[in-house]
């Protein structure tokens, strides 16, 4: 929930460069490479691409205001849902290394 709050800080430009001068991004970036869940791995991953990307052009500043076609929208849903199915099965086979007691991969 922490993540999705920041998200939200991130709307407006002013919120984007405000959240960036706290060193947000280091913090996030460190979270991502130990979280074991992926569902917060993917929350931290979307909220490090507002961070560090482009700043959107005129007009579009305030991310909550912004139209995104459906068919762009369906395809963004398949490929989170892909994401997440490649996690839960990397997170099964750390699992299933640990209890062999194998390194995971």
């Amino acid at each position: 929930m922490l993540i999705e709050a920041i998200m939200l800080l991130t709307a407006t430009a002013p919120g984007r460069q405000q959240v960036r001068d706290q060193g947000t991004y280091l913090i996030l970036r460190e979270l991502h490479s130990w979280e074991p869940e992926p569902d917060v791995r993917l929350a931290c991953e979307k909220l490090i691409q507002v961070l560090i990307g482009d700043e959107p052009e005129c007009g579009m500043e305030n991310l909550l205001e912004v139209q995104v076609p459906e068919d762009v929208e369906r395809q963004l849903q398949q490929l989170d849902r892909e994401q997440q199915q490649l996690d839960r099965e990397q997170q099964q086979l750390d699992q299933e290394s640990r209890v062999e007691g194998t390194a995971p991969t």
